[in-house]
């Protein structure tokens, strides 16, 4: 009870639980946690440096690609890491300002990614529905503009996230979870976090549900242009340029409206964790896969990326 512990000293650090509270099954979680961050890591850098290096790919549908990978490095990066190092230390814990410091990048980093998503959807029903104006739109400083767009808007959404969470009084320090979750750290608070729910609501919308309809009405334009190709060749190419994004936006949405605009009566502890594992941890691994197994030019950038030739000529 709150009342009861308003005479206690307000805690100065959280002790995070990790993915189990069972030592085997945690050992087994972060084993398999470190493989995921290793492999999206490595697979989102080099598709980075594939299209960097190679001057075919220096289109705007490619430099968002880059944009996401670096933002799925960064998105990973704020919460397994420390979960690794406290898991080594075995020291479960992390300062309330860290606690903050760590909720406000991660909130930034998800929300970019999000509305970067729906600026690469636009970037598609250019290419498919308006083809003849498409360079003439897209122009690097268009492009470079959404970017900073994306940013700046996540940053004042994160921001505002996490100045209202930083007035919370906490008198609970066991977090539920392996990182400073804002769902987790609203429930351990015994101060009125009605302006904190609210304000999910309110930016959660801007940061996920706007970008996701707009994603849906980029894709609704872009499904009916392809109709009136008369070919079914011209129809599966058109919709072949879309398959990856439609699958990373399945993956990134599905698991973010499963926790975040859920009922709170639906959530139960095991089931937010599974499915803020899949978007923090599966999603950001599979993204560089999924783009360079259905991208013929994405592949090529690579192979030759990873050529022995290319890397002799580099020393």
């Amino acid at each position: 009870n709150c009342l009861d512990m308003a005479n206690q000293t307000q805690v100065s650090e959280f002790i995070l639980l990790g993915l189990s509270e069972q030592p085997r099954q945690q050992q087994a979680l972060l084993g398999l946690a470190c493989s995921l961050y290793l492999i999206g890591c490595l697979g989102n850098l080099l598709t980075i440096l594939a299209i960097v290096s190679d001057p075919r790919l220096h289109s705007p549908m490619y430099f968002f690609l880059s944009n996401l990978s670096l933002l799925d490095v960064c998105f990973t990066s704020t919460t397994i890491p420390k979960m690794l190092l406290n898991h080594l230390w075995g020291l479960p814990t992390i300062s309330s300002s860290a606690c903050l410091v760590q909720m406000y990048f991660f909130i930034a980093f998800g929300a970019a990614d999000s509305i970067l998503l729906s600026a690469m959807a636009y970037d598609r029903y250019l290419a498919i529905c308006r083809p003849l104006h498409y360079m003439t739109i897209m122009s690097m400083l268009r492009c470079a503009s959404l970017v900073a767009v994306t940013w700046g808007v996540a940053s004042f959404i994160s921001l505002a996230h996490t100045i209202l969470m930083a007035r919370l009084s906490f008198y609970a320090s066991r977090i539920p979870h392996f990182f400073c979750d804002i769902n987790a750290l609203i429930k351990l608070s015994c101060s009125d976090t009605q302006v904190n729910e609210m304000l999910m609501l309110v930016l959660g919308g801007s940061g996920v549900l706007v970008p996701f309809v707009c994603i849906m009405a980029s894709y609704t334009l872009i499904a009916v242009a392809v109709w009136k190709v008369p070919s079914a060749r011209g129809k599966w190419k058109a919709f072949s340029t879309c398959g990856s994004h439609l699958c990373v936006v399945s993956l990134f949405y599905g698991t973010i409206i499963g926790v975040y605009f859920n009922p709170a009566s639906t959530h139960t502890t095991y089931r937010d964790m599974a499915a803020t594992v899949m978007y923090t941890m599966v999603t950001p691994m599979l993204n560089p896969f999924i783009y360079s197994l259905r991208n013929r030019d994405l592949r090529s950038a690579l192979g030759r990326l990873l050529s022995q030739n290319h890397f002799a000529k580099a020393l």
